[in-house]
């Protein structure tokens, strides 16, 4: 290698439904220099979750004060728990050539675009259709109708945000839909401006 490289931020973005979850693991384990992002969290911590992990859990009180002393670049109450992604855990991992990917939704994305738009590649997963995200939905067999209901509704305000999104991918074959987001990620690692020292290797060409 002639120079190295500052990571990147990839954000996956979807409604509920739509597959990034799934995307997102699957493209975890094709890529040896791709991490998740760590979330901080006040949600009691689940059966067969650890710490640093899963996610850094916090005490509200703790979230709060976080919050005040500028910790996050973006952070956000859901379902009544807070959640924040930590500076310092993002900036290490760039700084060391290391990329992340972030599992969150068009609120989030907006918030790191206004923090960190050099770092920032931002993808949004589309159903090939509405009534296959519905079938989906019903197909897990977890949530009762009212419930996929509200999904459904959120689903409408989320896909309007596709716009803002660099890259927009529509999930209707899984295998396919993983290796086009991971020509994204081998793409905009190229891009000139994540090359360290790049300057310096062009400057012995010239005369």
């Amino acid at each position: 290698m002639y120079f190295t490289r500052r990571g990147l931020m990839l954000v996956v973005s979807s409604p509920s439904g739509a597959g990034k979850t799934t995307l997102a693991r699957r493209l975890l384990a094709l890529e040896e220099q791709l991490v998740p992002s760590i979330s901080v969290t006040t949600r009691p911590m689940r059966v067969g979750e650890v710490e640093g992990k899963d996610y850094y859990f916090k005490t509200m009180p703790a979230y709060q004060q976080m919050i005040e002393d500028n910790q996050f670049l973006e952070h956000a109450i859901v379902h009544d728990n807070g959640y924040g992604t930590p500076k310092d855990f993002v900036e290490n991992a760039l700084s060391q050539g290391q990329d992340i990917i972030f599992d969150i939704d068009w609120q989030g994305a907006q918030q790191l675009r206004h923090n960190v738009p050099q770092d920032l590649v931002t993808v949004f997963i589309m159903p090939p259709s509405f009534a296959e995200l519905e079938r989906r939905l019903v197909g897990r067999g977890t949530d009762e109708q009212t419930v996929i209901e509200k999904r459904l509704q959120k689903a409408y305000a989320e896909m309007s945000h596709w716009g803002e999104y660099d890259y927009i991918l529509i999930n209707d074959n899984p295998d396919i839909c993983v290796l086009d987001l991971q020509s994204i990620l081998h793409a905009e690692r190229l891009r000139r401006r994540r090359q360290k020292g790049i300057t310096e290797f062009v400057r012995q060409f010239s005369f």
